[in-house]
């Protein structure tokens, strides 16, 4: 089974070798690795051409401007030729070698549409300490409406669910990923399984994980996606997500991840 792994950048120099490396040191060899630059300004594009060799092949980039993250996510996924496609970013790694094995051998269930599992975050400057970890344990479907969803960098989906549902709406710049998973899980309804797994190694710093102006942005872009698709009461319970997580949280710190 081939995973289409896609990774948007743009200046990422100081982080990219780690999350290139970290694809390169998979025990599943039947991958592609898709690496959108935004035309950077730094050694990006060289730290790439650095590594293409290693990839023997497995390796597709392009680099130039684009419109955002999204933007070039999305074409990333126009690019991708695997069967499943998953979300890697230029600031994180996979947090150990058999991330897309354990991947692969759950996907070779044909009644299932996509997996999702768990991640970490560590200081910028610190990988040896972990700052936070989100599970995906206790996620259901129906706290989509609540703003909840799972992991986004642990999600990977069958291809063919691209093509049915579409890609990520670029006019939403901070969540796209939830309206993305909202229009999959939440109202068509595709087959999901929780892996109990520590997919990805996430450092602080990045687009979500800023403060309270960023989350303020984030809520109007939930509003925009329970628009989008007619779920007025998400206007309601959106903000009861906070409280919810943090019961969550406390669940966790009772009972272990």
């Amino acid at each position: 089974m081939k995973i289409s792994i896609i990774t948007a950048s743009y200046n990422s120099g100081a982080t990219l070798r780690d999350t290139l490396e970290s694809v390169l040191s998979q025990s599943h060899s039947d991958w592609e690795h898709i690496v959108i630059d935004g035309a950077s300004s730094d050694n990006s594009v060289e730290i790439i051409r650095e590594l293409e060799p290693r990839y023997k092949g497995r390796l597709k980039w392009i680099s130039e401007p684009d419109n955002g993250m999204y933007d070039a996510m999305n074409k990333g996924i126009a690019m991708a030729e695997g069967d499943v496609i998953g979300i890697l970013n230029s600031d994180d790694f996979y947090t150990d070698s058999k991330v897309l094995h354990r991947i692969a051998e759950a996907m070779a269930d044909i009644n299932l549409d996509a997996v999702f599992g768990d991640i970490h975050f560590i200081d910028h400057h610190d990988r040896g300490t972990c700052v936070r970890y989100y599970s995906s344990r206790f996620f259901r479907r129906w706290m989509m409406i609540l703003g909840y969803q799972p992991a986004h960098p642990s999600f990977y989906c069958r291809r063919e669910c691209f093509d049915r549902f579409g890609h990520f709406d670029t006019r939403i710049r901070l969540a796209s990923d939830f309206e993305f998973m909202l229009r999959l899980i939440y109202v068509n309804r595709i087959r999901t399984r929780y892996l109990p797994l520590d997919f990805v190694t996430m450092r602080t710093g990045g687009a979500s994980t800023m403060g309270i102006r960023s989350h303020r942005k984030i809520v109007a872009d939930h509003y925009r996606a329970y628009h989008r698709h007619g779920l007025y009461l998400g206007y309601l319970f959106d903000l009861a997500r906070y409280p919810f997580k943090t019961a969550i949280l406390i669940k966790r710190k009772l009972i272990g991840r």
